[in-house]
């Protein structure tokens, strides 16, 4: 990242993890996970990348460490497919990762061998503090965003969300902002600019007695696109 306000938050994420040393021992043995989703409308950092899609996911992990496998394809050929590929470490609230996401669709065809036009590198820093938790992700290659100049411009996004419970429901509020200008969000907004705030309302809907899946619902509002959505979701 080559701004220097990135790097200094980027930093402080890093030393807050670093004096961490909760007592929490990461799990001594591998684990290993695979499932889906299925998305009434797939709106991404408030960016709406399509309607009714199937996204499953994979990841395999061991102690703090993990790699999973991520995608998305929409039932109409007009919606973005994407193919994501994550490496990432967690020790107590703080985590760190590396994403590599392959983004197509009809208007904007690529191979996935196409590393400048269909890739986008981002590293992740965040900690979880429980009641609130702070993200920042940043691309550092491929196809980075650019300015208006036409110059690369590492598009960067920061969030911060917080879960609460209820009337018996799990709740997540959220908001997430651009620090400067870019086109890989908001179409080269200018500066600092809000692109998601959302509220998420989640819970199990038990089928039997041994089987159950959760469901989500949530609303999101672009205040820089002036984009509003209400999606749901199962997962299997």
């Amino acid at each position: 990242m080559k701004t220097i306000k990135g790097k200094k938050i980027m930093l402080l994420f890093a030393v807050m993890g670093l004096a961490s040393a909760s007592a929490v021992k990461a799990q001594d043995k591998v684990e290993a996970s695979v499932g889906a989703d299925l998305v009434s409308g797939y709106i991404w950092r408030g960016q709406d990348l399509g309607g009714v899609s199937v996204q499953p996911g994979a990841s395999i992990s061991y102690k703090g460490l993990s790699l999973s496998a991520w995608g998305s394809v929409g039932f109409e050929g007009t919606d973005t497919k994407e193919f994501d590929l994550t490496l990432s470490y967690q020790y107590g609230g703080f985590s760190i990762g590396v994403t590599d996401y392959w983004f197509t669709n009809s208007s904007a065809p690529a191979r996935y061998s196409d590393y400048k036009e269909a890739h986008t590198f981002e590293v992740g820093l965040g900690y979880d503090f429980g009641p609130l938790a702070v993200n920042w992700y940043t691309n550092f290659a491929g196809s980075v965003g650019e300015n208006k100049d036409g110059k690369d411009a590492y598009a960067s996004y920061v969030s911060v969300s917080a879960p609460f419970s209820l009337g018996g429901i799990d709740w997540t509020a959220e908001i997430g902002a651009t620090p400067w200008a870019n086109d890989f969000y908001n179409d080269y907004s200018d500066g600092f600019k809000v692109s998601a705030i959302s509220l998420q309302a989640s819970k199990e809907i038990k089928i039997t007695d041994s089987f159950s899946f959760p469901l989500w619902a949530q609303a999101i509002w672009n205040p820089t696109t002036k984009g509003a959505y209400f999606v749901a979701g199962i997962s299997f």
